[in-house]
């Protein structure tokens, strides 16, 4: 990818020292040092290392075989021990197989990440979670994301799209399973939210323009194309689509700072394209998924940091399959607090049908008002939040 592209969150350099800066001469008050990560490579180094260190696009491939490993590995270790050991049948989805799956998934990406920040001599934390005020945007993140989803379900409720029956669990059990979900669902957000607006986005950030961005996203639409069935995949189209005109013109105007809004159009395309894998979704659903993937983006640009989220990613899940009791693609889990049902009679356009409250076009307008929300909150700030990824 392109090195000259700039970084929005670069890495401090280390502080030089006699024996690897040479000092030259300025007109400012204060000399320029040239570091070693400032030099230009030739020939085939040049092919991996840039002015930044490691190219992204190898960062990113290297990321993504690291955390495929990792899956692999770990799901053999788990399922040896789950089946040999704890006697737990896999073929259900349970609190207790959505637990261990999300277990694994965080290990990976964990794993992956540290692995990640050992090649590249960073820390781990630089990945969008290092930013101000963390543990407040992270609770302000969950208070949001359940806010959303329950704005979403009273407003299906209103209109009729969606009934709620008796309560679903008593006692002990209420308390029990909201922990165990909570559990579930903070591994689901953090999985998720550092995979996508963490180290993806950061990494694309530094070292994409709009070509790249363009053929990442070609090839994602031509995958659908050619291997994908159902009208799901509309969604990716749409948001893939949405994106182009914004980006070409960031990219002609060279505007600063485009790299972070290039490398954002990709994760939130790439964000709806996994969804598609889900049984159950429609081109609502799908389109959704990216839409929020895009919030998302716009929330670690203005609070400096990936944690607001990780907190509303976490809290709309666990409302929606828990509080709720809804559909999420096509699954009502068990173990759920309330009971709700769709209406039969209705349009799957306003009730969602088998993929849930996400899948209802009701969504688009609740999305929108969380991008509100966040301009309004953290806009403010934005200077501040963002002062470490502009140069």
């Amino acid at each position: 990818m392109n090195s000259e592209d700039r970084e929005l969150q670069p890495r401090q350099p280390e502080a030089p020292t006699a024996a690897t800066t040479v000092e030259i001469p300025s007109a400012n008050a204060a000399d320029t040092a040239i570091t070693p990560e400032a030099r230009e490579y030739h020939g085939l180094r040049w092919v991996f290392i840039g002015s930044q260190g490691l190219r992204a696009g190898w960062s990113v491939l290297i990321f993504l075989l690291l955390t495929f490993l990792f899956m692999v590995v770990l799901g053999m270790a788990a399922t040896l021990i789950v089946k040999t050991l704890l006697h737990i049948k896999t073929g259900s989805v349970t609190a207790a197989t959505a637990m261990i799956q999300e277990v694994i998934l965080f290990l990976s990406i964990l794993g992956s990440g540290a692995l990640m920040a050992l090649i590249e001599r960073r820390q781990i934390l630089e990945y969008n979670l290092n930013g101000p005020r963390r543990f407040g945007h992270f609770l302000g993140g969950l208070a949001a994301g359940f806010a959303a989803l329950s704005a979403l379900v009273g407003a299906m409720a209103w209109y009729g799209w969606l009934h709620f029956g008796p309560v679903a669990l008593s006692g002990g059990h209420i308390f029990g399973y909201a922990a165990l979900w909570g559990a579930v669902f903070l591994l689901t957000g953090l999985f998720e939210e550092c995979s996508f607006r963490g180290y993806l986005q950061y990494t694309l950030t530094r070292g994409i323009n709009f070509w790249w961005a363009l053929g990442i996203i070609g090839a994602v639409c031509q995958e659908l194309l050619l291997n994908s069935k159902g009208n799901g995949v509309w969604g990716v189209y749409i948001i893939a689509l949405l994106g182009l005109i914004p980006c070409l013109w960031l990219h002609l105007k060279k505007a600063e700072g485009s790299g972070f809004w290039q490398a954002a159009w990709v994760t939130s395309t790439l964000f709806g394209f996994i969804h598609t894998g889900n049984n159950g979704e429609n081109w609502i659903g799908i389109f959704a998924a990216a839409f929020v993937g895009f919030v998302f983006c716009v929330s670690v640009r203005v609070t400096g940091s990936a944690w607001w989220a990780i907190g509303c990613h976490a809290a709309w899940d666990w409302a929606e399959t828990y509080f709720y009791g809804t559909a999420d693609s096509g699954l009502v889990a068990p173990g759920h607090f309330l009971t709700t049902t769709t209406n039969a009679t209705a349009s799957v356009l306003w009730s969602g049908g088998a993929d849930g409250p996400e899948g209802s076009l009701l969504v688009i307008p609740i999305i929108l008002l969380l991008l509100l929300a966040i301009l309004v909150l953290y806009g403010r700030g934005k200077a501040a939040a963002t002062a470490p990824m502009a140069r």
